[in-house]
């Protein structure tokens, strides 16, 4: 049976000639912001990754297919869908089967950029270990799926709104290697620095791009997570972001807010509290992201050759 993947004509043709590729997931399309910001952010993080050199691919699901890569139409019309689905490895071949639109999270994205050939991912932040997941057994499946897919996933680290301890004693136990860009500490999304050390550090990505490639060549399955530090002039630090999420989680807790109501109602409430700042080094980090990433699959690229 034929995998049920559309490519983009522009994403088809530097696979068929080796050339760098990028995937992109698109939930913070559907479920990041309104229209028309979300397609305008979509397409400066596109543009970003074209001007470093690569070629990006939003990963979406429509009409029955996974879409590698959206036209300027797709990406419209995906913008504009209020109830797409948030795709993750549970919801994924149901929403192919059934028809539906689907927005890819950090797992449903692993998983379609390795079944495409694509070996670069750049995203925001990943998901994690939910805070009081000791009794709610929150755990993001992006954890579970870094441990799968062979596909290294450029992040700004984990939301601080986790546990961050407990995400990075998950991701050892799936045999994630966690590499921090840069730095020695294990960056916390709007903060350069969440105070923990990071496992591994890497300062060129070309040290990324031999690592990927070395375990892809000893056989061991699952990919790996580059830590990008949000750039300074963007960051929010930890003492001034951590009051503002411990105030959010506070809400959420006593509004009942639980299972996967609980990241989208968190990061709305930060929004409001840090005047839309939190949105700003959002958009910023992903753009940070993003020529990082293009900078490693172009390192994988050539060191494949």
């Amino acid at each position: 049976m034929t995998l049920p993947l559309a490519f983009a004509p522009e994403v088809r043709a530097a696979l068929d000639a080796g050339r760098p590729v990028v995937a992109l997931e698109s939930t913070i399309i559907t479920h990041g912001m309104p229209f028309p910001q979300n397609v305008q952010a979509a397409r400066e993080v596109e543009a970003m990754i074209r001007a470093a050199g690569a070629v990006p691919a939003t990963i979406a699901v429509m009409g029955g297919q996974i879409h590698i890569g959206l036209t300027d139409a797709a990406l419209d019309a995906l913008g504009q869908t209020p109830d797409a689905m948030k795709l993750s490895r549970a919801d994924l071949p149901a929403c192919v089967a059934l028809g539906r639109v689907g927005a890819t999270t950090v797992a449903a994205t692993m998983i379609c950029a390795a079944m495409a050939g694509i070996h670069v991912f750049a995203t925001g932040g990943i998901g994690g270990v939910h805070r009081g997941a000791e009794t709610s057994f929150d755990i993001s499946a992006d954890l579970v799926e870094l441990g799968l897919s062979p596909v290294t996933v450029v992040a700004a680290g984990a939301k601080a709104i986790l546990d961050l301890p407990k995400t990075l004693e998950v991701l050892e136990t799936q045999g994630v290697p966690v590499i921090a860009f840069g730095q020695d500490d294990f960056p916390a999304f709007w903060s350069r620095s969440s105070g923990m050390k990071a496992p591994l550090r890497m300062d060129e990505p070309a040290q990324i791009a031999a690592a990927h490639l070395m375990r892809q060549h000893l056989g061991m399955k699952g990919g790996q997570l580059v830590a990008n530090p949000i750039p300074q002039d963007a960051e929010i630090p930890l003492a001034e972001i951590m009051p503002v999420v411990e105030q959010a989680l506070a809400e959420a807790e006593a509004q009942g807010i639980a299972a996967k109501a609980v990241t989208p109602f968190l990061l709305d409430r930060i929004f409001a509290l840090t005047e839309g700042r939190s949105l700003q080094s959002n958009i910023a980090l992903v753009l940070n992201n993003a020529r990082l990433a293009a900078a490693i699959a172009i390192e994988i690229t050539r060191q494949r050759a």
